[in-house]
């Protein structure tokens, strides 16, 4: 599980130099699954993480049965089964299908949808972009051109806190006061309407196919485009009939330029930013529970732990966690937590494994230089670590952390703030670690 990461709202995605693709991307899907030394490989997205509870049972049946026993969760809050049998894909298909966890199978894969996972709950958002979350969910799967997305194109719907605004996500939507909202793909701003967020965000990402195509590098995602190439997303919100909101003047920034940098809302973050921590959290409706996978994995019998979920809604996070709304008090919620935690989730932003994340690593990734799950450890620290079995690095999280990458021969490279931390001998390694997750400057 990985902590909550200071976000970076104001910075979008630099693009550098254009990306050539001459392929579509091989993201594995719940239909397309990917071969791994360990089995095959299915990816199941979940607009805002969200399942039901008999969803949640589905999975937990998929895991044990179909594959390995467990799930994992995504940095973008999505979930992974590995471990799964050559033979299995239509099993596992009629079982998604049976559970509504595959609306669409043409559009699948393109379904990448994060959401402030504590919008509605906490009080603290300046609207529910869960709402938001369905509503675009439904657009895209009703979009034909939608289907051509990439399988990593990532929406962001961010209710105002500054969490998932920070993701590098190619479309986000960060939530204004007053019914507004800030549109933002790549270095393109539009303020919109709250009600007409959803159809905001589906006309960028056609604007961006559209872009894409016009350039002809086959890019998967807004930030490999080539410098320069226009995306014309006030042409197309004008079509979809979404009309933009001026800009306020006290504000001072063109919204609709092509080079304008979003910043946040006039009025400040409506929360503290980051990811939710493990505990009980407190809302004007209710309470609601918050716990983080160890090392972003549940177990099938972790997963039926959450069960029953008082509201019929577990929200999986981008930063590896779970959160349970729907407690009426918070007694029962208390009561719940220490459940979760004694089936093995973390339940204390104090615990040592906490803020711990890891790769697949051997002996599931033949790309991997070690097992890096089995060599990660626990550890108190400010910044978050993340062990990687190879310079792909893949899961790795957003913002600042502690990277430990394998480099062979069971050795690993330790960089804390970007610069490279040494390593005096392998038995030092946790220690160094620990030391680099607990500094506060580069």
């Amino acid at each position: 599980m990985l902590a909550a990461m200071p976000p970076t709202p104001t910075t979008p995605p630099d693009r550098g130099e254009p990306r050539i693709r001459d392929r579509g991307d091989a993201c594995p899907g719940a239909l397309r699954l990917h071969p791994a030394d360990d089995g095959r490989l299915a990816r199941l997205r979940l607009p805002a993480g969200k399942l039901t509870g008999g969803q949640v049972k589905t999975l937990a049946v998929a895991a044990g049965r179909l594959g390995d026993g467990a799930l994992s969760i995504t940095s973008r809050g999505n979930a992974e089964l590995r471990g799964l049998a050559d033979g299995c894909g239509a099993e596992l298909a009629e079982l998604l299908r049976d559970a509504g966890l595959l609306p669409s199978e043409t559009h699948e894969r393109v379904r990448n949808i994060v959401a402030s996972p504590l919008a509605g709950l906490d009080g603290l958002g300046r609207s529910d972009v869960q709402l938001w979350a369905s509503e675009l969910d439904a657009l895209l799967c009703a979009s034909g051109p939608a289907a051509g997305l990439s399988g990593r194109f990532l929406f962001a719907l961010d209710d105002g806190r500054g969490d998932v605004a920070g993701l590098g996500a190619d479309v986000t939507l960060l939530a204004e006061s007053d019914g507004r909202a800030v549109l933002r793909i790549g270095r393109h701003t539009h303020r919109v309407r709250a009600a007409d967020a959803a159809r905001a965000a589906l006309a960028a990402a056609e604007a961006f196919l559209t872009a894409a195509a016009e350039a002809g590098t086959g890019a998967w995602r807004v930030r490999e485009l080539p410098d320069g190439q226009d995306v014309a997303v006030g042409a197309r919100l004008e079509r979809a009939g979404v009309v933009p909101v001026p800009p306020d003047p006290a504000d001072g920034t063109e919204h609709s330029a092509p080079d304008a940098r979003p910043g946040p809302p006039p009025d400040g973050p409506a929360g503290p930013g980051g990811g939710p921590l493990p505990g009980v959290v407190a809302g004007p409706d209710g309470w609601a529970v918050s716990v983080a996978a160890p090392l972003g994995r549940l177990t099938a019998d972790q997963l039926r732990e959450l069960l029953p979920a008082p509201a019929d809604e577990v929200r999986l996070t981008p930063w590896r966690g779970v959160v349970l709304p729907g407690f009426a008090d918070r007694g029962t919620a208390e009561a719940r937590l220490r459940a979760l935690g004694r089936a093995g989730l973390i339940t204390r932003a104090d615990s040592p494994w906490y803020g711990v994340g890891a790769c697949t690593g051997r002996p599931g990734c033949a790309k991997s230089l070690a097992d890096v799950r089995a060599d990660a450890v626990p550890g108190r620290g400010g910044l978050p670590v993340y062990w990687s079995g190879c310079e792909r690095r893949c899961g790795r999280p957003r913002g600042d952390y502690v990277d430990v990458v394998a480099v062979g021969d069971g050795a690993y490279r330790v960089t804390a703030h970007g610069v490279p931390v040494p390593v005096p001998s392998r038995a030092e390694l946790a220690d160094t670690i620990a030391t680099a997750r607990t500094r506060t400057t580069k």
